[in-house]
């Protein structure tokens, strides 16, 4: 059988070593070098046995009382083209790994054992594609990316059952597409309507004060009105005593004077 280094020559002096293999070799050439090991004969019926195995199986586990587990959600339109979007993506990148490929890299094991090489490139798209979709498939799972894909569909579907309800109706503008100055407002409104509340609530009682200030400022003004209206009288009268006054002063003067001289006669006839 060949080996893969040079065989040494038949000489005096010391043999050169061979090159080394690399693994791939290695296996190929002790695959073609070791025995094919046969099974043992089964031992007939006729034959007694010294010893019987014993007939005793280990108890079956008792089983366990386990929580329903949720129905896999089944994959919608866009769920299944993802699905089938990453199966051709994944088989697509295990194609660089063709036998031809495989070949190239390892030439000496292609010429030597090409059905052993051919069976480990199967064997590893074979193990990598399980990996994949297993992890792909988790993936799936845990994020619940088949049961968000639905809620999507159905989403979409009652979106456009509401544009064909109201046909005429404009579409909202997108939030992407709102200037500034409302995206700014929206998001303000919330805490301007817990300060207007407050303003608002400041404000009537403000104005509450303010009406009973008003109430009490009308109230003095009326009180001076009336006293104003006193004093008018007041002086009224007196402006008709005066008036009186004037048209008796003349007599009141000089009959005055005669009580005084008559009054001045008397002491000086004493």
């Amino acid at each position: 059988m060949a080996t893969d280094g040079p065989q040494p020559e038949e000489t005096a002096s010391t043999p050169n070593p061979a090159p080394p293999q690399s693994n791939l070799e290695a296996v190929a050439n002790d695959q073609q070098e070791a025995p094919v090991a046969t099974a043992p004969d089964a031992p007939s019926s006729s034959q007694p046995t010294s010893q019987s195995e014993p007939s005793s199986q280990p108890p079956a586990p008792e089983p366990q009382s386990l929580a329903p587990q949720p129905e896999p959600a089944i994959p919608g339109p866009r769920a299944t083209r993802l699905q089938q979007v990453y199966t051709s993506t994944l088989r697509q990148t295990l194609s660089k790994l063709s036998y031809p490929n495989i070949e190239s890299c390892y030439p000496t094991i292609a010429s030597r054992a090409p059905n052993i090489l051919k069976s480990i490139q199967s064997q590893m798209v074979s193990v990598l594609e399980s990996k994949c979709q297993r992890e792909f498939e988790h993936i799936l799972a845990r994020m619940r990316v088949v049961q968000g894909l639905n809620d999507l569909e159905q989403l979409l579907a009652r979106a456009e059952g509401r544009r064909r309800e109201h046909p005429g109706q404009e579409a909202p503008v997108a939030p992407h597409l709102l200037p500034p100055d409302q995206v700014l407002a929206a998001h303000l409104a919330p805490h301007l309507a817990s300060q207007q509340s407050q303003l608002n609530a400041k404000l009537q009682t403000v104005q509450s004060h303010n009406l009973a200030l008003f109430e009490e400022i009308r109230r003095q003004r009326e009180e001076a009105r009336r006293m104003l209206d006193a004093v008018e009288r007041v002086l009224a009268d007196v402006a008709g005593a005066n008036g009186l006054l004037d048209e008796v002063a003349g007599d009141l003067a000089t009959e005055s004077r005669g009580v005084e001289v008559e009054m001045m006669g008397e002491k000086g006839a004493m």
